[in-house]
Parts: C-alpha cells; sequence; structure tokens
C-alpha cells in the first residue's frame, strides 16, 4: 500500500491587540507552523495620541505634561529631555543645585522603570512572586514623587530653567530611607530569578540579536548593551554633570531575554550608586530655578504683597515665555536607552515642532528579528525583555 502524502499548512495567529502579555496594544501578526514562528508583523497605532502635533499648540512650559505621558514609565526622564532642548535654545546655564536634583530624580525613575519592567516580566515568565516583591518597593518610589509635587506618576515637576518648586521637608531621609533599604531588595529579586531553572529556562538564548544587528536596528539602553554594545548617553554626551559621578555601564555579550535582565538589573544597583552621591551633594535649601524673571516665575509671598511680582506671575502663566529661533535636539539615557525631543523654535511662545526620539519604537520594528524561528511561548518572553511602552511607540 502507498501512504497518500500529507498535506499541511501554515496558521495565522493575531496576538494582540488585547493580549495581556504585548504591554499595551501591540498587535502581532504571526504565522505559525506547528509551534515554530515562521514571519512575524508587528502592527502599531491603536494607541496614537497626536501628542507631538498636540504641542504645536501649547505654551512652552504646558508641553511638559504631555511628554510626560508618552513613556508613561520613564515621565520624569522625558520632560528633562525636552527641558534640556528648550534650554539649549535659551542658552541658560542651571545651578548647580538643580542639576543634581534632576540627576537623582532621573535616577529614581529609573529604578522605578526597571522594577515594574522586572515584576511584570517575571510574572509573564511564571514567576508571579516577583511582581509583589516590585510593586513594594515601586510604592516607595511613587511616595517619593507624591511628597515632590502631590502626583505620583506624572509628577510635572521638572520646569524649563529648574524646578517647580523647592524640595519638601523630610526629602532627603526618605530618599536616604530608600536607598538603604534597596540593596538588600536587589538581593532578593536576584534569589528568586537568577538561578531560577525554570525562569533560566524560559529566558537563556532566547530572542537573541547580535550586536551588528542591534546597530543596524538603532537600538539602544539595556538591549544593546546586552548584545555588546557599550554606548550610554551619560557617558558618550553627558549632560547635567553626569561626567563628575562615578558608575558603571553594566554590558553582556549573550544578546538574550536572560542577558537583558541581567544587564538592567546591574542597572539599578549603578543607579543607587549615583543617587546616594547625588544626595550628599544637594543643600536641603537653595536655587532650584534660574534667577530670569522672563521665566521663572517670582515666589508666591512676593505675588501676595508686590505688584511688580504679580505682573511677572500673571504674564509668564497667561503669555509663556518666547524662545529665540532655532533647533536643538539633546539626548538624555532613559530606562529604555536614548530618549530625546527635536526641538524647533520660530521666536513664538510655542514650539514650532516637538519630535521625540522613542526607543520603545525601535525595539519594536526588532522584534521579527529577535522571534522568527522560535516558539510561539517564548513570543511571550521576548516581548516582556524588551521592555516596551505603548505610548512611548504610538505618541
Amino acid at each position: 500500500m502507498t501512504t497518500p502524502a500529507i498535506r499541511t499548512e501554515t496558521m495565522t495567529v493575531n496576538m494582540g491587540p488585547q493580549h495581556p502579555s504585548t504591554h499595551g496594544v501591540l498587535r502581532l501578526v504571526l504565522e505559525l507552523d506547528g509551534e515554530t514562528v515562521l514571519s512575524a508583523a508587528p502592527t502599531i497605532g491603536y494607541l496614537h495620541t497626536g501628542i507631538e502635533k498636540t504641542a504645536e499648540q501649547k505654551k512652552w512650559q504646558q508641553v511638559i505634561p504631555l511628554v510626560e505621558r508618552m513613556d508613561y514609565l520613564s515621565a520624569q526622564s522625558n520632560s528633562i529631555a525636552f527641558c534640556l532642548s528648550v534650554e539649549a535654545l535659551l542658552g541658560i546655564e542651571l545651578p548647580q543645585r538643580v542639576r543634581d536634583i534632576r540627576i537623582l530624580i532621573a535616577e529614581l525613575q529609573r529604578i522605578n522603570s526597571h522594577l515594574v519592567w522586572l515584576g511584570t516580566h517575571g510574572m509573564e515568565v511564571g514567576a508571579v512572586s516577583v511582581m509583589l516583591y516590585c510593586f513594594r518597593e515601586r510604592e516607595l518610589l511613587l511616595n517619593i514623587n507624591e511628597l515632590l509635587a502631590g502626583f505620583r506618576l506624572f509628577p510635572s515637576y521638572i520646569r524649563v530653567g529648574g524646578l517647580r518648586e523647592d524640595l519638601p521637608r523630610q526629602f532627603h531621609e526618605t530618599v536616604r530611607a530608600f536607598l538603604d533599604r534597596m540593596p538588600v531588595k536587589l538581593d532578593e529579586y536576584e534569589d528568586l530569578l537568577t538561578k531560577n531553572e525554570i525562569y533560566v529556562e524560559r529566558t537563556r538564548n532566547v530572542g537573541r540579536v547580535s550586536r551588528d544587528d542591534a546597530i543596524g536596528y538603532s537600538l539602544l539602553g539595556p538591549i544593546a548593551r546586552a548584545a555588546g554594545v557599550d554606548y550610554d548617553v551619560r557617558k558618550v554626551f553627558p549632560y547635567l554633570g553626569y561626567e563628575t559621578y562615578d558608575f558603571a555601564v553594566p554590558v553582556r555579550t549573550e544578546g538574550d531575554a536572560y542577558a537583558r535582565y541581567l544587564v538592567r538589573v546591574a542597572e539599578m544597583r549603578e543607579s543607587l550608586k549615583i543617587c546616594r552621591q547625588a544626595l550628599e551633594r544637594i543643600t536641603p535649601t537653595g536655587a532650584y530655578a534660574i534667577d530670569d524673571p522672563r521665566i521663572t516665575p517670582p515666589p508666591k509671598d512676593r505675588v501676595y504683597t508686590e505688584m511688580e511680582a504679580l505682573i511677572q506671575h500673571f504674564l509668564i502663566y497667561s503669555q509663556g515665555f518666547t524662545v529665540p529661533p532655532g533647533e536643538a535636539y539633546v539626548p538624555v539615557e532613559g530606562p529604555r536607552g536614548e530618549q530625546g525631543f527635536y526641538v524647533v523654535s520660530d521666536g513664538t511662545n510655542r514650539p514650532w515642532r516637538v519630535k521625540s526620539r522613542p526607543p520603545s519604537l525601535l525595539a519594536c520594528q526588532a522584534l521579527e528579528k529577535m522571534i522568527v524561528g522560535g516558539l510561539i511561548a517564548d513570543v511571550v518572553a521576548v516581548i516582556g525583555s524588551i521592555d516596551v511602552v505603548m505610548g512611548d511607540v504610538d505618541r
């Protein structure tokens, strides 16, 4: 007897845009041969907010709450990047105390973002307990945001020319208590995951990307550093005085999901070192903005008692300030890599153009390279390992 030829065909599966593990409204059109991924087409745009266009209708200070909502896990890094570009156009020099406070806030934000990533990524590959551990410490960081500005997720504490107001009472003590607590907690996370056989099997040699591919896809941040690309904006193009701080840039060569985990945990430890150095430099009171009445509003006690201060306050909040014509791009090292805003001014009190460099978008375009040839069960682990935020992708 002759056996008839068995006909096989591939299956097309939509993963998302409502899938709980696509980190937002990301849609992947997967072609499967059994459980092997033959092709993958990422589809974006479901969360498009038009923030970049909306910024053209807002005064310079009013753009800050908008850019914070692009990548909602690195809100203050975004506002620092935007303000640095505007301040470059204005040609102003910030007081050193303001620079150190911004560095402290940015590094706390980096730890905050990595904690959310670690907790959700661990949960998606089966380590549910890790999420509960990570969010326990994240709550303390949100408390610090609330102490600073009254808001937990989008503080809008960074302003063009400095900060919204001076540091609150108990700020130093609260931050120091967190920094003292965190190293032991990082050890706990690593005890749960680093040598966990299930986690290692789910992440090692999964979602690999080579150094050349990382450069070719313009990947930066932890994804590129896990593949051997030794690039960190804080070291290569220092800003805010990062060149005066002592810290290392963790780099691996494996390029897989496990290496990205190791890099981010090491980055949290380095951020703690930077935070300690910054906290020692910051005096409890002092300058929190440049002394320029065209940009910085007067203190409230003067507004209530002096007519000139009241007029100045009214003009800044009703008309804003003008920025000389020109263009600027000052990148920062955000939690997901280089984050910057290309800002164009036509000399008015509103930006002519604001264009973001979103690291999450560039990570999404490399998804196909990472998951094709692997198993469908590994797709979730790969998406989690690249740490995309869809608000940053769609904007």
